[in-house]
């Protein structure tokens, strides 16, 4: 009889366990698709609205989407100390949560009001890294355009030299969490983000792309990034 008691106490207590841990990733804030401050349409001619749409209510929202499943097996494992099963989920951890943040940026770094030029202390920083902002330009569009397969292209402040780099990241690799570079401005060259405007050629796509440039966005990151 005492065996009997002990042997429903342990399963009373697995049953707690896990209505705990569901209560904590059910508690735990999930995360949500950002609004975009302007009209799908309106970085027309250079990004269609049809891309746009489709990029960000249905590739972003999937990353979204897939980034709080993943996080809620995880907070699971790590509950139940599965080390296993917290190894297993860190490519789709790395990847949507990649997904999510790089898009983040990407729709901030994006206006229907560019084809300006920066100013102040980010001018400044890429005459000084690159010489011109046409040669930054030039750097960094061959490196994006150059991305095997799908990726980004990336310009980031490195906080311990306090200079501009350029950088290529694959799938959605983020480009802090891999190469400890802070983000600026990112180009997206997976192929849903150009391929149903400019089919297959990617060289003009980047080319485009910046004449919606959100220079005062990349400008502001800068600023954060020196603090």
């Amino acid at each position: 009889m005492n065996m009997l008691c002990r042997v429903g106490q342990v399963r009373r207590c697995a049953a707690g366990l896990s209505l705990n841990i569901r209560q904590v990733a059910a508690s735990r804030q999930k995360h949500t698709l950002p609004d975009l401050t302007y009209d799908y349409g309106a970085l027309e001619p250079h990004i269609n609205a049809e891309i746009m749409q489709l990029h960000h209510s249905k590739h972003h929202a999937t990353y979204v989407n897939n980034l709080n499943v993943t996080e809620e097996k995880y907070q699971e494992a790590l509950a139940k100390g599965d080390v296993t099963a917290q190894v297993a989920l860190q490519p789709a951890l790395k990847f949507n949560g990649g997904g999510h943040i790089n898009h983040t940026i990407f729709w901030t770094n994006l206006t229907p009001n560019g084809g300006d030029e920066p100013q102040g202390e980010l001018m400044e920083a890429i005459k000084r890294d690159f010489g011109s902002l046409q040669k930054m330009k030039e750097k960094m569009s061959a490196a994006t355009v150059a991305v095997q397969g799908s990726g980004w292209g990336w310009l980031g402040y490195e906080k311990e030299s306090g200079r501009l780099r350029i950088a290529a990241c694959p799938n959605q690799d983020p480009l802090h969490g891999t190469t400890g570079l802070i983000p600026l401005l990112g180009i997206d060259v997976w192929e849903h983000a150009y391929y149903l405007q400019y089919k297959n050629v990617r060289p003009d796509y980047v080319k485009a792309i910046w004449n919606v440039i959100n220079w005062e966005n990349v400008s502001e990151r800068l600023q954060t990034a020196k603090k």
